[in-house]
C-alpha cells in the first residue's frame, strides 16, 4: 500500500509541475496567436460549445482550459483542468 500512496504522490507532484510550467507559459506569451504558432504547450482554441476557449496539454489525457480575457493572454482565466475528450 505505500507504494501505491508514493506512486499518486509522484504523479501529483508532476501534474503540478506541468500546471505551474503550463502557467508561466500563458503569463509570458503576447497573445494566444503566439502560443498557437509557436505550438506552446500544444495550444489549440476549441469548438463547439467551448470555441472561445483554448487548452494547452497537461498530462495525458488532460489540459488546462483557459479563456482570453481582452486581447492580452496575460489576462487570461484558467477554466478547468479536465479530460474534454470524454
Amino acid at each position: 500500500m505505500y507504494r501505491c500512496l508514493r506512486g499518486r504522490e509522484k504523479a501529483r507532484g508532476k501534474m503540478a509541475e506541468k500546471i505551474q510550467l503550463r502557467v508561466d507559459q500563458i503569463e509570458a506569451a503576447t497573445s494566444v496567436e503566439e502560443m498557437i504558432q509557436f505550438r506552446i504547450g500544444r495550444c489549440h482554441q476549441l469548438t463547439g460549445n467551448r470555441k472561445k476557449q483554448y487548452a494547452v496539454d497537461l498530462i495525458h489525457p488532460y489540459r488546462l482550459v483557459f479563456e482570453r480575457k481582452g486581447k492580452e493572454v496575460q489576462i487570461a482565466h484558467i477554466m478547468e483542468i479536465v479530460d474534454y475528450h470524454k
